[in-house]
């Protein structure tokens, strides 16, 4: 399995439905693709990145109202490699980036810590360490809300890429 997660924001011209392309864009220096899209912005989420999907997506079933929450971390319209053993890249749409940016801008995150905290607790040291845990994950939900605020600023889409 991966240990990170990375999600990068292009502009909706720029976007092709082709795993090769969408490979090759992350296959690509990060100075190589800032010129090619002028509008460059990357994320990268650490090997923790699944725990982040347990806080925002919670458990399932969903509502429609609750979308864009499942789609922060590894939401997306998967588009499937030609080696299938490989994940599937995910594209959001800039429609649907906006929709995140929209819930990121009003989510608490205190009230998403508690939903997932006894699950994610005691895989990360228990209690003793959930200031250093809660800080971690807290700092990465300020990372993706300024990612998704400034890709939804741009009206640019977002794919996200799981290296094999």
């Amino acid at each position: 399995m991966s240990t990170y997660l990375r999600l990068r924001a292009v502009p909706p011209p720029a976007l092709r439905n082709s795993a090769t392309w969408l490979e090759r864009l992350f296959g690509d220096s990060s100075a190589t693709v800032r010129h090619r899209l002028v509008r460059h912005h990357e994320e990268v989420l650490d090997k923790r990145y699944l725990d982040q999907e347990r806080i925002y997506a919670g458990a399932l079933p969903h509502r429609a109202e609750d979308r864009p929450r499942t789609q922060v971390v590894l939401g997306g319209r998967p588009v499937f490699r030609p080696d299938r053993r490989k994940p599937p890249l995910l594209v959001l749409t800039a429609a649907q980036a906006r929709r995140v940016a929209g819930f990121l801008a009003t989510a608490d995150f205190d009230a998403l810590w508690d939903v997932a905290r006894d699950e994610l607790v005691p895989r990360y040291g228990g209690v003793t360490a959930e200031p250093e845990t809660w800080g971690a994950f807290a700092a990465a939900h300020q990372e993706l809300k300024a990612f998704y605020a400034q890709t939804a600023e741009h009206g640019d889409a977002v794919v996200k890429w799981l290296p094999a």
